[in-house]
C-alpha cells in the first residue's frame, strides 16, 4: 500500500491522492497478536501536522497524534498545560494527511480522569471533529472503568502504562518504572486491568526489559513499547526525536536522521544568499517565455 502524490497548481504544495488502499482498523490491529505472538512487530510514530503524516504513514500502522505536542510543537515544560481543542486540531490535520495508518489522539490531562462520562465527552469530541478512530488514554488499574465505559459505548482504547507522562508529578520524574517489586506487580496488575476493561493495544512506556517482556506474554492484546523491551509487539517513538530533531533525546531512541543539522544548514546558506542579494529578481522569474 503506497500514498500518491500530485502537485496542486494553485499552491504548489505536494497534496496527497487516495490511492486505491484502504486504512487499517483497530480489528485489525488487534488481529496482529495471535496466540501471544505478533509475527510482524507494529509500528508506530508520532505525527502532529497533516505533510508530517503524509510522510509517515506509508511506512507506519499507527500514527499517535501525542500530547508530546506540548513539548515538541509549543515549547511546553511537560505535556500537562496541552488542551482538548490542541489535540483535536493536530489530530484532524494527522486524519487529512493520512490514508493507511490507524490514527489514534491522546486525551490531553484533565479532560478524562474526572469520571468515565467526563472521558466519554471528551473522547466523543476528539472522534466526531477529527476522523481519527481511537484516543489513548494514561492510568491502569484507576481507569479500568474509564477504560470499559468508552469500549462499550464504541470509543476504541489504547491505553497507556508504566511511565505516564502526565503523572510525571506524582512519579517524581522520568526515570524507569518496575525497579522496585511492589511496582513491578503494580504495573503487570495494571496492564491486565486495562486489557481486561477493553482496550485494543496498550503503550508501555520506560520500564524494565524484563517486565515489558513480561507484560507482552501475560496479556492479548497487542503491547507497543516505548523504552522497554524489543520483544514488545510494536514499538512507538516521536517522529521529532527519531529524526534528530533535538540535540538532546532520551537514551533509548536511535535516531534514523540529523535533521535538526540539515534544516540549521538549509537555513544558514539561505541567509548567505539573501544578505548577498543572490536571489533571481522578479524580472527573470515572471517573464513571459518567448
Amino acid at each position: 500500500m503506497s500514498t500518491t502524490f500530485t502537485i496542486d497548481t494553485a499552491t504548489s504544495r505536494a497534496t496527497p491522492t487516495p490511492a486505491p488502499m484502504k486504512r487499517l482498523t483497530v480489528p485489525a490491529i488487534q488481529r496482529r497478536k495471535v496466540d501471544g505472538r505478533t509475527a510482524e512487530p507494529l509500528v508506530m510514530l508520532t505525527a502532529y501536522t497533516a505533510r508530517q503524516a503524509q510522510l509517515l504513514d506509508p511506512h507506519c500502522d499507527m500514527l499517535l497524534v501525542g500530547d508530546s505536542l506540548g513539548q515538541v510543537i509549543y515549547g511546553l515544560p511537560s505535556t500537562l498545560p496541552v488542551t482538548l481543542d490542541m489535540m483535536i486540531a493536530h489530530g484532524a490535520a494527522v486524519v487529512r494527511g493520512s490514508y493507511h495508518s490507524v490514527v489514534i489522539v491522546d486525551m490531553p490531562f484533565g479532560s478524562y480522569e474526572a469520571s468515565p462520562q467526563q472521558a466519554f465527552a471528551s473522547a466523543s469530541r476528539i472522534l466526531a471533529e477529527t476522523g481519527a478512530a481511537g484516543v489513548k488514554l494514561e492510568g491502569g488499574e484507576a481507569m479500568a472503568d474509564t477504560i470499559a465505559f468508552l469500549s462499550q459505548r464504541g470509543i476504541p482504547v489504547m491505553a497507556h502504562i508504566g511511565l505516564t507522562p502526565q503523572a510525571v508529578n506524582a512519579l517524581g520524574g522520568y526515570g524507569a518504572r518496575g525497579k522496585s517489586e511492589a511496582e513491578h506487580a503494580k504495573i503487570v496488575g495494571d496492564a491486565r486491568a486495562v486489557a481486561s476493561a477493553g482496550a485494543f493495544a496498550m503503550v508501555v512506556e520506560g520500564v524494565m526489559e524484563e517486565l515489558a517482556d513480561i507484560i507482552t506474554d501475560a496479556v492479548a492484546v497487542p503491547v507497543i513499547g516505548i523504552g522497554a523491551s524489543a520483544r514488545c509487539d510494536g514499538q512507538v517513538l516521536v517522529a521529532e526525536d527519531m529524526l534528530g530533531m533535538f540535540e538532546r533525546t532520551p537514551r533509548f531512541v536511535k535516531r534514523y536522521g540529523a535533521m535538526a543539522e540539515t534544516i540549521s544548514d538549509a537555513a544558514a546558506r539561505y541567509a548567505a544568499d539573501v544578505r548577498s542579494r543572490a536571489f533571481p529578481t522578479a524580472d527573470q522569474v515572471y517573464r513571459p517565455k518567448k
